[in-house]
């Protein structure tokens, strides 16, 4: 981001700078080594900007910039891939009939470790580069954190993972090999890279660094990787208390916390999203985009646009999932919200209105059980600039938020001690704003934990956030509902080997030491 962030431009300078001229030839007049590049301030900078880079990169798909969605989200209860998404493995995923030859499942891991192999990289070179200590250490921190997002992803979908810490750049493709590292051993070093990132990194950023990872951000994913391990499949309790006191730390003190980050929820739903008022009290962080800048506009908003509105290019590849439940054959998240929930027709619209014509233009169906149903769209990327080019999208996609963290101690406060003061504020805070009525005392423990289950669904979903819940979430009995979720939406060859991806065969094929999760050997 060319004015705002400088991430693109850092990537596209690392390394290389060539002509087009320069490159036809075939002895180049000169060439930069390694050894030559990182010797500077703006080289370290680089460094970590080429880490940024895999968050929302084009061409092609990175893990928030569409690559979740069509490796992830579809294959969990709310989204559906639909007439525009074409490809043979995202339609096996999303019916759960996947392989470990599926492209998806290869790429979030190959695009996961090639973003730590560059973490890696600035870890080892900046250390070596003389320049301001203070930005040396910020760096630093902002490259463990990215690291730590990046292991959090992958020991959440693949299990035990190989744990890479240092420079790989070996001659031999042999030495290259590495062994599955046990997720508590992969948990240990997430946790470490966050605290310590934490330790170091600013609390907020000025223009041109705004979008850069702060000590806020380390310390609410920090908070989300306590409250995974406490949950399913690992399920080490005492980290409820974890989660609790580390989000206490991130929450702001008008909403009963001892963070200093200026943290807030925005009145208006709307503006979470709206291209307009991007990075505002909510954002913690997010993958950045620019519309009309080197290409680097988010395109799931023409992926999730209906198809054949005069004027709004859109090819209708991500749907919302439609399944039977009582009298009515068309089911969706857009039921679960109610009526007043402000957050419904942010979130969904029902139509589009041509920029060409003014017409309308939406999908009705006959459904005996709700008279004038119609088909709803995904509309949280939607950018209201860039009608002739959805593609363009400069709307970021949000890794975590306020509204997280607030549900997030909810939860855990919840699990901890019950439906305490501390854990009814943080949900109704959350609840406020959707225009819903505070949650009625008096509710038991597992009352209130399906409560923040539900609000979690439809405060985040589609944004890569519901997998993530879908198999660590468990019911009264403390048994996973990880199955049951998904057979109720009618995906019932869903079974408990799905809660983790199979290790990529191509992965497999080139290292000897790597093994299959055994479910799916």
């Amino acid at each position: 981001m060319k004015s705002k962030f400088k991430l693109f431009l850092g990537v596209l300078v690392s390394f290389l700078q060539i002509s087009c001229e320069e490159f036809l030839r075939e002895k180049p007049a000169s060439f930069l080594s390694e050894d030559q590049y990182y010797k500077t301030r703006e080289d370290a900078v680089n460094a970590v900007n080429a880490v940024y880079f895999f968050l929302n990169s084009k061409p092609g798909q990175t893990p928030y910039h569409t690559l979740f969605n069509t490796g992830m989200n579809m294959a969990g209860d709310d989204e559906d891939p639909g007439p525009g998404a074409t490809n043979a493995d995202v339609r096996s995923l999303s019916v759960l009939a996947h392989a470990p030859t599926n492209l998806r499942v290869f790429e979030i891991w190959q695009q996961h470790y090639a973003a730590i192999k560059r973490a890696n990289v600035a870890l080892e070179k900046i250390p070596e580069i003389e320049f301001d200590e203070t930005l040396k250490a910020r760096l630093i921190g902002e490259a463990k954190a990215l690291r730590a997002l990046f292991y959090f992803n992958l020991v959440r979908l693949y299990g035990d993972v190989p744990l890479i810490t240092e420079y790989q750049k070996f001659v031999s493709a042999g030495d290259y090999a590495v062994p599955r590292t046990s997720a508590t051993e992969v948990y240990a070093q997430i946790e470490k890279d966050l605290i310590e990132a934490s330790d170091v990194l600013p609390v907020s950023y000025g223009s041109p660094d705004v979008g850069r990872v702060t000590a806020g951000a380390a310390k609410a994913l920090l908070a989300k990787v306590y409250l995974t391990k406490a949950s399913h499949p690992l399920n080490l309790t005492t980290h409820y208390e974890d989660a609790v006191k580390i989000a206490e730390e991130v929450i702001s003190p008008q909403d009963g916390g001892s963070g200093p980050y200026g943290y807030a929820l925005q009145e208006d739903y709307a503006k979470v999203f709206l291209p307009a008022y991007k990075n505002n009290s909510e954002y913690i962080l997010s993958a950045q985009f620019k519309s009309n800048s080197m290409n680097q506009g988010n395109n799931e908003n023409s992926r999730a646009i209906m198809s054949g509105v005069p004027g709004l290019p859109g090819n209708y590849a991500h749907m919302v999932r439609y399944y039977p439940k009582g009298d009515d054959p068309y089911f969706s998240i857009y039921k679960l919200f109610d009526k007043n929930d402000r957050r419904r027709d942010v979130t969904l619209v029902r139509s589009y209105t041509s920029p060409l014509n003014g017409r309308k233009y939406g999908i009705r169906y006959d459904n005996p059980a709700v008279p004038g149903d119609s088909v709803v769209f995904w509309n949280k990327f939607w950018d209201p600039a860039v009608l002739s080019t959805p593609g363009e999208s400069a709307a970021n996609v949000h890794i975590i938020r306020y509204s997280d963290i607030l549900l997030i101690h909810a939860e855990a406060e919840n699990e901890l001690n019950g439906p305490t003061e501390k854990a009814y504020r943080s949900i109704n805070i959350v609840r406020r704003r959707a225009g819903l009525a505070d949650l009625p005392k008096g509710l038991t423990k597992d009352q209130f934990r399906e409560a923040v289950y539900l609000d979690r669904r439809l405060e985040f979903c589609f944004e890569y956030s519901r997998w993530f819940d879908l198999i660590r979430q468990k019911d009264a009995t403390g048994t996973s509902t990880f199955v049951r979720n998904l057979h109720e939406v009618g995906k019932t060859n869903a079974s408990d080997k799905h809660r983790l991806y199979p290790i990529p065969q191509s992965e497999i094929d080139n290292n000897p030491l790597l093994t299959q999760n055994p479910e799916w050997e």
